[in-house]
């Protein structure tokens, strides 16, 4: 398809072989011409990993400074006073059985699942359905715990998950394009700072290999690792 006359723009504002330093990108990013909604803000960061070696999965979570700007819709697992818990800390739907046969059904109107450890006997039914969407709850994510209030909270103030895909590539959104420079600096900055903490031993060479931030109909944008990484972790 031949590109929009916005599309042209945006692609004529960036040179797309050079790597700015993170600052300059979201400046070049918030100046390119616009759509008329509120697009996400997503950065591609390639790793130096191989996801075929478990002792390479880079994986795991992180509460942004600033949120994302989306509203997350939140399912808890939970029996009792934890089922109240959940609830008075914000999700938005609370059960056990009844909401496992609710979703068996197809109903899938949600973006995270949390649930306390005694009730993954019930989710875990459910794998075939929130497997394959990323939604199954996981100890290691904060998502399986019995402080469900705090894992909620979390969720709804901005939490991100991120995983290595197959190509060795970790996407996440830090925000929207309606944020400021300074807040999609910050987001972007914790998020690099975790993935270089989250460097496995194993791995070897460069590690951060290659970062883009891109809005959801806009053109990539470089972005230099060494002005956000530094030496040793990169």
């Amino acid at each position: 398809m031949p590109l929009s006359k916005r599309m042209k723009a945006a692609s004529a504002a960036r040179d797309p072989l050079r790597a700015y330093e993170l600052r300059q990108a979201v400046e070049l990013l918030k100046g390119m011409p616009a759509p008329k909604f509120d697009e996400s803000v997503d950065l591609a960061v390639n790793l130096g990993v191989d996801p075929k070696h478990a002792d390479q999965m880079v994986r795991g979570g992180l509460v942004l400074p600033h949120g994302t700007g989306k509203t997350v819709r939140i399912v808890v697992f939970a029996k009792g006073e934890k089922e109240k818990e959940a609830a008075a800390a914000g999700a938005d739907h609370v059960g056990a059985d009844d909401l496992a046969k609710r979703i068996q059904e197809g109903w899938l109107d949600f973006d995270r699942v949390i649930a306390t450890p005694d009730m993954m006997g019930v989710v875990g039914r459910l794998g075939r359905v929130l497997g394959p969407r990323g939604l199954m709850p996981n100890p290691k994510l904060g998502t399986v715990t019995m402080d469900v209030g705090r894992a909620v909270a979390e969720q709804k103030s901005g939490k991100v998950e991120y995983r290595v895909d197959k190509a060795g590539i970790v996407h996440v959104s830090v925000g929207k394009r309606s944020f400021s420079v300074d807040q999609l600096v910050d987001n972007a900055t914790t998020l690099i700072d975790a993935l270089a903490r989250a460097k496995p031993s194993s791995a070897k060479g460069t590690y951060m290999k290659r970062i883009t931030i891109s809005t959801t109909m806009g053109p990539g944008v470089r972005i230099d690792p060494a002005s956000v990484v530094s030496t040793k972790a990169a």
